[in-house]
């Protein structure tokens, strides 16, 4: 019961301040506006700033464990591919594949991991290492995904797939294009410049603290501001137009990608903080960063936001029953 009012108490004031903004949004006290210029901030500004300060904090000298990290970085990768390939043949509608990857496959392990394991075990342990390790893959592919899989500039949102957006006539991608979206994503940008400033340990010099106190200040308006801004701009009726995906990609999310790879990760070897960090990397409800990404990319955000929705909600279930799995069989 312990464990399951802890996840009650992380994932569901989550799920309450999209509420918030959805009801501030139907009372007029927040905008459009406020929605489209909310976005574009979380997108540029806060969330990279919160990455970098997230993994620049990462102490890889002292952490890092080879196996682990290959891990992590295997299993998102994997499961990226395959989650990719199966919605690029199922699904008709092109304008869907990239943002049903993202949302399948990219969870909030940054905010539940480090919750997690430090409830547990008393510390951050072996969480910022799985962050360090699977951060770059699912900013990455998500670029790429959302960037092949764009609408035009010119096309609605809740559009009709076409013969272009169906994939039936089209044409071959630029990939400078795809290049050029991933070497200058916000995202990206934050993850390698977080990279030698954790192998520096810059957040740990007197004369950095100042810039880094800043930068952690403004990271930490991230999470609750994309929060307001999916709640203001979420619209029930796309969302319902996308109900059988939306769960398609929160089984896979909380149900298909925990049952596949913690068993693996059993049979590698791994337990206690290990497995309790690959476990919450694979069960935690998909990020809202993936709709800030799917609206700023010109991709399907009514997905991403219902995504974001479901497994947020039902996340407390599905989590809490995992842990409590892995504890009987003293795993963890």
């Amino acid at each position: 019961m312990d464990n399951f009012i802890f996840s009650l108490n992380a994932t569901l004031p989550v799920f309450l301040v999209i509420v918030l903004g959805y009801v501030l949004r139907k009372a007029g006290l927040l905008t459009e506006e406020f929605a489209r210029v909310g976005d574009r901030l979380t997108f540029r500004v806060t969330l990279p700033v919160m990455l970098f300060a997230e993994l620049a904090a990462v102490d890889w000298r002292d952490s890092f464990d080879l196996k682990f990290f290959l891990f992590c970085a295997a299993t998102a990768v994997v499961s990226f591919v395959v989650i990719y390939v199966i919605a690029r043949l199922s699904l008709r509608d092109r304008g869907m594949v990239g943002t049903y990857a993202m949302v399948s496959f990219r969870g909030s392990a940054a905010v539940l991991g480090i919750a997690f394991v430090t409830n547990i075990y008393g510390s951050v342990g072996f969480a910022p290492l799985m962050i360090a390790a699977v951060v770059p893959f699912y900013n990455i592919f998500s670029v790429l995904a959302l960037t092949v899989g764009a609408r035009p500039a010119e096309a609605p949102e809740g559009a009709e797939p076409s013969e272009e957006t169906d994939g039936s006539q089209a044409k071959p991608f630029p990939m400078r294009r795809v290049l050029f979206e991933v070497v200058t994503n916000p995202l990206i940008v934050a993850v390698v410049l977080a990279i030698p400033a954790a192998m520096l340990h810059l957040p740990s010099k007197s004369y950095l603290a100042i810039p880094f106190k800043f930068l952690t200040s403004v990271g930490s308006i991230a999470t609750p501001l994309a929060l307001l801004v999916l709640g203001a701009g979420f619209e029930k009726k796309e969302a319902i137009a996308k109900l059988r995906p939306v769960l398609g990609a929160s089984f896979t999310k909380l149900v298909a990608l925990p049952a596949v790879f913690v068993p693996l990760a059993v049979w590698a070897g791994f337990r206690n903080a290990q497995l309790l960090a690959i476990a919450v990397m694979l069960a935690s409800p998909t990020t809202v960063a993936c709709y800030i990404m799917a609206k700023n990319m010109r991709n399907d955000a009514a997905l991403a936001s219902g995504t974001v929705l479901v497994t947020t909600l039902f996340s407390s279930v599905t989590v809490t029953l995992l842990v409590y799995v892995l504890r009987c069989l003293s795993l963890i």
